[in-house]
């Protein structure tokens, strides 16, 4: 790992560790929040194919709030993440709720193969020497016939200008000072070129931003994730939150 990438992981470090030290708990335990994590288990479920006999690693998994809840419909999740404050954090939940089928991992690397890889909003994070090398590295951990998921902000999203013109502090408070929007088609294209299939859609216009500024307001959310499922029949699906990249060996 180069010298650059290793002080943007320093970086990204630091902030995750503050950020899970007590506002990450209680932000995405509230119900909006709760409601776009299952939607996110559902919709993994439905474009990976996973099922009750299907092994998931998740990359940056954070305090493990979605694959907690992808635990019950597969057969294990293997969360790994840099943070050992998150790591903590989700080993208690999952004690808590009695989960025995997730465990969590602290790192950057995983032993085995999976049927399913998931990396939720975890791209945008990585430096471009290691996102442009996950892919070959998918190649190694990925069964036969597994699947990546991952979801992450499209740098074409109407609400990221938006945000960063009406409320610019609030959109510094939600991002970390090396993460960015990524573009959905050059993206998908590190992935093709390692021989993955790979297709890219978008997943929402405005119900995941709604959810992370009224994380209280689970009614708003699903009133605009039906929006969303509306609005992404039409040309405004370009200029969408967020996209979703399905990889398959």
């Amino acid at each position: 790992m180069s010298d650059p990438a290793k002080s943007v992981l320093a970086r990204e470090l630091a902030y995750h560790e503050k950020l899970y030290s007590g506002f990450a708990q209680s932000h995405f335990a509230r119900p909006a929040v709760r409601a776009l994590r299952a939607h996110m288990v559902r919709r993994i479920l439905q474009r990976t194919g996973g099922g009750a006999g299907s092994r998931v690693l998740s990359l940056g998994c954070g305090i493990g709030d979605t694959e907690l809840l992808l635990a019950p419909h597969v057969g294990e999740v293997v969360g790994l993440d840099l943070s050992p404050a998150a790591i903590r954090q989700a080993r208690q939940d999952a004690q808590r709720l009695g989960i025995r089928n997730a465990r969590f991992e602290e790192g950057t690397r995983a032993a085995g193969r999976f049927d399913c890889v998931i990396a939720i909003f975890f791209l945008h994070h990585l430096p471009d020497g290691e996102l442009e090398g996950l892919p070959v590295q998918l190649k190694e951990l990925l069964q036969p016939q597994g699947v990546f998921y991952s979801l992450d902000p499209s740098r074409a999203r109407l609400s990221g200008k938006v945000g960063r013109l009406l409320i610019p502090g609030t959109m510094r408070r939600y991002q970390t000072p090396d993460e960015r929007e990524l573009e959905p088609e050059q993206t998908a294209a590190l992935f093709r070129r390692a021989g993955l299939r790979t297709e890219v859609s978008v997943y929402d216009f405005a119900s995941s931003p709604l959810a992370g500024l009224f994380p209280g307001w689970r009614g708003g959310y699903r009133a605009m994730r039906a929006a969303d499922d509306w609005i992404l029949k039409t040309p405004l699906r370009s200029v969408g939150s967020n996209f979703e990249l399905v990889a398959r060996m």
